[in-house]
């Protein structure tokens, strides 16, 4: 192509444009993650702009992060887009950041998603680690405690806890043998949510819970939308200019969270009309009671905002993390038969086979699960491992 076929600029339009550039490359640098002084950045492979290392992980970033730590150790560091991601490999090294120091790894990860959780606000979703965010989980470890022996005179369970899981597995079962009478074969994860909804709702709320209301119901329905966008794979977390773009599923996203957080709030302002100090039957008036103990000893009364969103971490983190083990747990039953039948010869042992499991049945566990006790050995690694890697 000859010279005399390009467009002349002028000194103006190379001005501008250096001075685009410039502004560019000015932005991408202090968009890095600074290192403070004395310390060091790990090792990084080398990423593509803008983008990082996206294209490195592919479908099967498993694969693509264990290459580079045989290759670049078991403390790396890769991009995903222009936002910094540390990658911990080998069982010591990950023991050393989330055991031995585990309180400098205690926050989450400043992401944008989680503040369209709770307005914000969510214990579990907060890269704050402070003074305020550790009393409000004392807060909430005391009202659980409270609840977990809390118990009903009239009744024949032990706890409330023991009372509400016990009612909501007799229900599930019963609902999964009509589906087995009816079309046989089926998608359980369904009926699992619903449960799981039920139980800790039920825990959380107790008779001040709308399990069949349309909001709920709605609620329910809906729940993959907060499990697709609640990920560490979100694309709006490391790319901001999404935040901005046309994004049905961010929408989604924040519908579902605005009207979750609505649901909470009407509930709970309702449970606390109705509240009784001297008779705790569920986990938010736990955290009522301790709300006035902690006020009449420092003068200061938590916000109820608060409680809603200590409400909102319970509910959600217990949904999610058990419908997950349950879930994982009949797949592994059902995949595998032979289990089934040495966990049903065990429990043949205890009792008749119309006899309940019953949180009584905990001791006698944990003091078989170190000799011959088949059940702890097939329940430690079904909620522990499965749900991690799901």
């Amino acid at each position: 192509m000859a010279l005399s076929q390009f467009v002349p600029l002028s000194a103006t339009e190379l001005l501008l444009a250096s001075t685009v550039f410039c502004l560019v490359f000015w932005v991408l640098k202090g968009l890095r993650s600074r290192v403070p002084k004395g310390l060091k950045s790990p090792p990084e492979p080398w990423g593509r702009p803008l983008l990082g290392h996206v294209l490195t992980l592919g479908k099967s970033p498993q694969l693509a992060l264990t290459r580079m730590s045989q290759r670049f150790g078991d403390v790396l560091q890769i991009r995903i887009g222009s936002r910094p991601v540390v990658v911990l490999s080998g069982l010591d090294t990950i023991r050393q950041a989330l055991v031995r120091q585990g309180d400098d790894f205690k926050c989450g990860p400043d992401l944008y998603s989680f503040t369209l959780i709770a307005d914000g606000q969510s214990m579990s979703f907060s890269p704050d680690s402070g003074l305020v965010w550790a009393a409000h989980r004392r807060l909430a470890q005391n009202a659980l405690n409270t609840f977990s022996i809390a118990s009903d005179p009239a009744s024949s369970s032990s706890s409330y806890l023991e009372e509400h899981v016990s009612q909501e597995a007799e229900a599930l079962i019963s609902r999964l043998q009509e589906l087995m009478a009816g079309p046989g074969r089926f998608e359980p994860y369904n009926e699992i949510v619903v449960s799981v909804v039920k139980a800790i709702g039920a825990m959380c709320f107790g008779q001040h819970f709308p399990e069949s209301s349309d909001e709920i119901l709605s609620l329910v329905k809906n729940s993959h939308v907060f499990a697709e966008n609640a990920t560490s794979e979100n694309p709006v977390d490391f790319f901001p200019i999404l935040h901005y773009l046309p994004n049905p599923a961010l929408q989604r996203f924040k519908a579902f969270n605005q009207r979750f957080l609505w649901f909470l709030q009407k509930t709970v302002q309702e449970h606390y009309q109705h509240f009784d100090k001297n008779s705790v039957q569920d986990i938010t008036g736990a955290l009522f009671k301790h709300r006035e103990k902690r006020s009449g000893a420092s003068g200061n009364l938590i916000p109820q905002e608060k409680i809603v969103n200590l409400v909102h971490d319970i509910f959600g983190a217990g949904f999610d993390t058990i419908t997950t083990a349950i879930s994982w747990s009949l797949m592994n039953l059902v995949a595998k038969p032979e289990i089934q039948r040495k966990i049903q010869k065990e429990l043949g042992t205890w009792g008749p086979p119309t006899l309940w499991p019953a949180q009584a049945w905990r001791p006698r566990l944990l003091v078989q699960s170190t000799n011959t006790c088949y059940l702890p050995a097939v329940c430690s690694p079904g909620h522990t491992v499965m749900p991690a890697l799901a």
